[in-house]
């Protein structure tokens, strides 16, 4: 069943059932709650498993004239049917150690009642019985099918509990909450399913029928608490007793236990007949208490965050189908494709790749050029094209998206009438071993057809980074002779700015980069890794951020000003006690990983600013060992001071450096790596965290030469480490 049949199916569920699901998840949260306040009642009895039949029908036969019945509810509530020793019928809860009275029979409360007609019927009886028991199976096919995107999205089953892409709230946690609620919610749906057909009568009825044996019996009994039977019965197992009426030998007991029952002589304690229970009878019992949660806190509230996980998932799922349809909408074309000059094709799931690729095609636009923008399985000849630009995420183990299974198979059949110049940029994450696999999979069958040539090679961003991208658009523009630009729209309003003053800078170096020491106003809490947000006011339209160091309080900003960098340069003309407004943004994948015992930092660079603060901060003295990239010895002399105390207060282990232009052969970070290749290995086996800040062309081959590494030495792909959170990367 292909990728779309499975999202369609659990959309088309999900909206067809969500007005009973939501009144089933809310009824669902209130019932969940009945048996957590029953468990907390004085007369719900622990300890049942020790407490012999023989023991409490004793107690009872000492303090009351004659015992009915004894019954044991699903709440380990000890009911007993009893006639005082005045003559009166008295039934009420007791403790079945002493058979003392410790409370009355209650009413159930009216709100418990309304929720169970609610849930059980919608107050339609027999019609409302069905329906329910329908949506329980539409709600069990809704976990199954998102289920199985769970498992694709996540690259196949053995990844399923691997570290998740964050690209939204809503996605993150859709898919977090689905892994570990998925089991809960499926034992919902099958005992209800199994309850409603129960009610219907559509399950075998295996009633139980006794043989009843006669024996040669002593008009003399036998005292109860000396029957063998009814002192190796616990309380736990039992669900009621009935006592004989009269003294007639024919008049027996009659147990009704948890998978069996047994009528007992009630002269000598032998049983005169015993059956098992049907299948049938035993799992009726069961789907009731796993659907109630009766007797157990621990499952009612299991059920109660159950019921509360599936009105997220209708929340989760319905904004984010909403986002879906508002990101791959269907775009006004201006142009038809015989009339455009530049064609742009995605391959997208989420709509976030489409997003891209409507950036490009809208700044082709204000350009004045002639474009056509369209999906990879509308792939078709284009009369007067001379460009070909391909936008596409992955999906899965590898595969394409929806909108472009069909890709394939149209491009071996159609030939184009012109050669197109092509660029094929692949969207993906690094945590998976797939990364861009259908993109490389394009580009190849781009390479190998004679109507095509390659424009700029394949590009792969990871984890949908808008500066990789920005990058990749400099390149086109470069050989195109364009001038196209895209931008982040600024938020209509700027959250939680403070005001910071400038307590220090430094000299701007050869490689136009300086420090900057930024105090903030007012009290705030960060660390060394999160970002420091800034709109600059020639420029309050893009948010520019920094990762920052956290030095004794202060920020530690380290900045490369570019000759028509709006932000930069803004930055470089502040001086000391000047004021800036900025905010803190929190960024959780790159603090400093405690739970680590050894960890690698890898920069160029600017890049190298937040793990001075990391270095500096390394107050358990874990093993740090710094890489950084730079052109010339003279742009490490700004760091030297940060690294040098380092050294001396021994929170850093080595240090290794790598010159790009300070002799004739140009040495870059990658190539330390790759000459520590054993070092690297024994250290990612011995489960040592590597991060990685600063450009994202270094990060890219300082990747490349890790997943040589981890496959040529540990036989494994770099994604298994990644999964296990051991590569943290913050580039740009």
């Amino acid at each position: 069943m292909t990728l779309s049949i499975w999202r369609f199916s659990h959309l088309f569920l999900a909206v067809s059932s969500s007005l009973f699901i939501l009144i089933a998840s809310i009824t669902g949260i209130i019932l969940a709650v009945e048996p957590i306040s029953n468990q907390v009642k004085p007369y719900a009895i622990k300890n049942t498993n020790k407490v012999s039949l023989a023991h409490t029908i004793n107690a009872l036969q000492t303090k009351y004239k004659e015992v009915v019945t004894l019954e044991v509810d699903n709440n380990d509530f000890v009911k007993a049917s009893v006639i005082t020793k005045e003559g009166s019928n008295e039934t009420f809860y007791i403790d079945p150690s002493n058979a003392f009275k410790v409370g009355d029979i209650e009413k159930r409360a009216p709100i418990y009642e309304v929720a169970t007609n609610l849930h059980r019927s919608l107050f339609l009886k027999s019609t409302g019985r069905f329906i329910v028991g329908f949506i329980s199976l539409l709600l069990f096919l809704i976990v199954v099918t998102g289920f199985n995107l769970i498992i694709k999205r996540q690259g196949g089953l053995k990844k399923l509990f691997s570290k998740v892409v964050n690209e939204n709230f809503e996605q993150y946690y859709h898919v977090i909450v689905g892994r570990y609620a998925m089991i809960p919610i499926i034992i919902i749906t099958i005992t209800g399913i199994y309850l409603s057909l129960e009610k219907f009568s559509l399950l075998p009825i295996n009633k139980v029928t006794h043989d009843f044996q006669t024996s040669n019996i002593n008009d003399r009994k036998i005292p109860l608490e000396q029957f063998p039977l009814f002192n190796s019965i616990k309380l736990n197992e039992l669900k009621k007793i009935e006592f004989p009426f009269s003294n007639d030998k024919e008049d027996y007991f009659f147990l009704d236990l948890v998978n069996k029952e047994i009528y007992v002589n009630q002269y000598s304690g032998e049983i005169v007949s015993e059956k098992q229970k049907s299948f049938t009878a035993l799992a009726s019992n069961l789907s009731f208490i796993l659907h109630t949660g009766q007797g157990s806190i621990i499952w009612s509230v299991v059920l109660f965050v159950s019921c509360f996980a599936i009105l997220f998932f209708m929340y989760s799922g319905f904004k984010m189908t909403i986002k879906r349809r508002s990101k791959t909408k269907k775009i006004k074309n201006i142009y038809t494709k015989d009339e455009a000059e530049y064609i742009i094709l995605v391959g997208s799931e989420t709509g976030s790749t489409q997003n891209f690729a409507k950036q490009f095609f809208e700044a082709l636009l204000k350009s004045n050029k002639k474009v056509y923008l369209s999906q990879l399985n509308s792939y078709t000849t284009y009369a007067k094209a001379s460009h070909l630009v391909i936008f596409t995420a992955t999906y899965g183990l590898g595969e394409p998206p929806t909108n472009a299974l069909e890709f394939e198979e149209k491009f071996i059949k159609i030939s184009q009438p012109k050669l197109l110049k092509y660029s094929v940029v692949g969207f993906g994450s690094l945590m998976y071993p797939d990364f861009c696999n259908f993109a490389i999979q394009v580009d190849s069958m781009l390479q190998k057809h004679e109507k095509f040539t390659p424009l700029l090679p394949l590009v792969k961003i990871n984890n949908q980074s808008f500066v990789a991208f920005k990058n990749w658009l400099i390149n086109w523009n470069k050989i195109t002779n364009n001038n196209l630009v895209v931008e982040i729209p600024r938020p209509k309003k700027i959250k939680n700015q403070i005001q910071f003053t400038v307590t220090d800078r430094s000299a701007i170096n050869q490689d136009q980069s300086f420090l900057l020491h930024l105090k903030p106003n007012k009290k705030i809490r960060f660390t060394s890794g999160d970002l420091l947000s800034i709109y600059p006011e020639d420029d309050s339209l893009v948010e520019r951020l920094y990762s920052v160091a956290k030095v004794d309080d202060n920020i530690l900003l380290s900045i490369k000003r570019h000759e028509f960098g709006i932000c930069s340069n803004y930055l470089n003309k502040l001086n000391t006690n000047d004021m800036i407004q900025a905010t803190i943004k929190k960024n959780y994948d790159f603090h400093f990983p405690n739970y680590a015992n050894e960890v690698i930092m890898i920069a160029n660079g600017t890049g190298i600013a937040p793990f001075l603060g990391m270095v500096n901060n390394n107050d358990s003295h874990k093993k740090i060992h710094l890489f950084w990239g730079g052109r010339t010895q003279e742009s490490l002399s700004i760091y030297s001071k940060f690294i040098d105390q380092a050294f001396n207060k021994k929170t850093l282990s080595s240090f290794h450096v790598a010159y790009s232009q300070e002799n004739k052969d140009k040495i870059y970070v990658q190539d330390l790596i790759f000459e520590k290749s054993d070092f690297i290995a024994d250290f990612l086996k011995n489960e040592g965290v590597i991060m990685i800040c600063g450009s994202i062309n270094m990060q890219n081959s300082v990747l490349e030469i890790l997943e040589t590494i981890t496959k040529l030495k540990l036989n494994e792909p770099l994604s298994t480490y990644e999964n296990n959170e051991q590569i943290k990367m913050d580039c740009y």
